[in-house]
């Protein structure tokens, strides 16, 4: 038995070797909350545990939001019908291996989680009109066999920059090799002008991927609407104004654009997305 358990058990439900699918609260555009979020309107995931924040937070910077104090969460989802593993977190600030472990232990003790996926965004110099892409990285060669099988880029084989400190999912990936337990970081491509609204379509293309993994059988029609809603709204932008379409004109031809031009329709698009 494991002693002094940094985690609550709220309810055990009823999975079998169930795949550990994580996402983090920062992240770019904010595609693994919008992705979990879309599963938890479309799947009925409900609540079954939580690592305890204490050593593994400051509580010196909590935000208070309409009198209600936002506290770290690091919480545990299932959802029986696809025997999924859902575990949903704020980066923790301290005792980061420590953390990692109990998520495992959590996942493998109680439930014998075979496999994890992470789920980030990674910002692209391309233009939103182009498909998005999704590149993994893998703790056991044989994943990328069946990651190919749904048109992944699996080449990818990342280090961290030296002096640099891993990312959460990378270290993660380590730690789980470690425990015999297969993992993929998936990495989807976030056009940079879109890295602070919802990208739509990566959004979709994340989930597409998801749901061909797990047979999920999620109906899109009603993102559909919203990627084309989307993409009116920045057509309107490009008919407007015509320095913002020769930029996006330029990345569409593979041609880069100077840092200033990055950041003004980085800046323009944001704006007129969020009016």
């Amino acid at each position: 038995m494991i002693s002094e358990e940094p985690f609550k058990i709220y309810k055990t439900p009823n999975l079998q070797s169930p795949s550990l699918v994580v996402r983090w609260s920062q992240d770019v555009g904010k595609l693994g909350i919008k992705t979990i979020g879309y599963l938890h309107k479309k799947l009925g995931i409900e609540e079954v545990g939580e690592i305890k924040p204490l050593g593994f937070f400051s509580f010196g910077g909590v935000k208070i939001e309409d009198d209600v104090i936002q506290s770290p969460e690091s919480k545990f989802y299932s959802c029986p019908r696809n025997n999924l593993l859902i575990f949903e977190s704020n980066p923790p600030r301290y005792e980061q291996y420590k953390f990692l472990n109990a998520v495992l232990d959590f996942a493998q003790h109680y439930y014998q989680a075979t496999e994890l996926y992470t789920i980030g965004g990674v910002i692209s110099l391309m233009a939103h009109t182009a498909p998005r892409r999704i590149s993994t990285v893998v703790n056991q060669p044989e994943l990328k066999q069946t990651l190919a099988r749904y048109g992944l880029e699996t080449n990818m084989n990342y280090q961290t920059p030296p002096g640099e400190r891993p990312t959460l999912s990378s270290l993660l990936l380590w730690v789980a090799k470690r425990r015999n337990i297969a993992g993929v970081n998936l990495w989807t491509e976030v056009p940079f002008y879109l890295a602070a609204v919802d990208d739509l379509r990566a959004i979709k293309y994340t989930l597409w991927f998801l749901d061909k993994r797990f047979e999920l059988d999620i109906d899109f029609g009603e993102l559909d609407l919203e990627i084309k809603r989307q993409n009116e709204r920045i057509k309107q932008l490009r008919e407007q104004n015509l320095e913002i379409n020769k930029f996006i004109e330029m990345l569409e031809s593979g041609i880069m654009l100077s840092e200033d031009e990055n950041k003004k329709l980085a800046k323009e698009v944001t704006e007129f997305l969020e009016e």
